[in-house]
């Protein structure tokens, strides 16, 4: 049970890699390390992916680019109901880092959704653009007005949402990842070595592409929610 609590708090502990020496040293944790890394990966795959695109007669690269791209396009617009439609693009972007960074521990790397700071940004920036979407369009008073709906009573909980949404989106997807970790130890531990290969494939794989489409449905879903009139 003592190196279950050490790993643990290895896991739970965001080491500095290294410090940009300016402004008295900037720290730069493994979160942002292995996040730049995904991001050089995202950006060549790009580059593969979308060179000699073709109007007629795409090649196999672009017919399975674009499969993807609509059929992600297709599940946000069915969830928003035809709303938010411009956000699309973040939230496939949200969506796709979410999935790498669960799944970038294969490879040995910690991934950075076991790093509270990085969970808590993106449930901080999903609820920015979830209230710039009520905003931009319900407008200021309508926006406002939102808030004492559907009557003024419930205007304090309206106000707490603000920061009950981020908090959910945060810790919902921290703990299931952390949660996973947790109990792939313990099988570790209690059953045989090759059992615990099975539940890796789940554990490392399917629940943490689980918990990206959770992330991104719900904040789809509120996206919705604040942009209907």
């Amino acid at each position: 049970m003592d190196t279950l609590v050490e790993q643990l708090m290895e896991e739970l502990n965001c080491e500095t890699v290294f410090r940009i020496p300016i402004f008295g040293g900037i720290p730069i944790s493994e979160a942002v390390v292995v996040s730049w890394i995904i991001m050089c990966i995202l950006f060549l795959v790009c580059i593969i992916f979308v060179r000699n695109l073709k109007v007629v007669q795409p090649g196999k690269k672009q017919v399975v680019l674009e499969t993807a791209v609509t059929g992600m396009h297709h599940f946000f617009d069915d969830v928003m109901g035809g709303h938010g439609k411009e956000y699309i693009p973040f939230l496939m972007t949200v969506g796709i880092y979410i999935g790498i960074s669960n799944l970038i521990g294969l490879f040995g790397f910690k991934p950075p959704t076991k790093d509270l700071n990085v969970t808590a940004t993106l449930g901080i920036m999903s609820i920015i653009l979830i209230e710039v979407a009520g905003f931009r369009k319900k407008g200021g008073k309508g926006f406002i007005k939102s808030f004492a709906e559907p009557m003024p009573v419930v205007l304090p909980i309206n106000i707490l949402e603000l920061f009950i949404k981020p908090l959910s989106l945060c810790m919902r997807l921290f703990g299931n990842v952390l949660g996973s970790f947790v109990i792939m130890e313990l099988i570790k531990i209690i059953l045989p070595a090759v059992i615990p290969v099975v539940f890796s494939a789940y554990f490392d794989i399917f629940d943490g592409l689980i918990q990206a489409y959770v992330f991104v449905f719900l904040t789809a879903l509120f996206v919705k929610e604040a942009t209907e009139e």
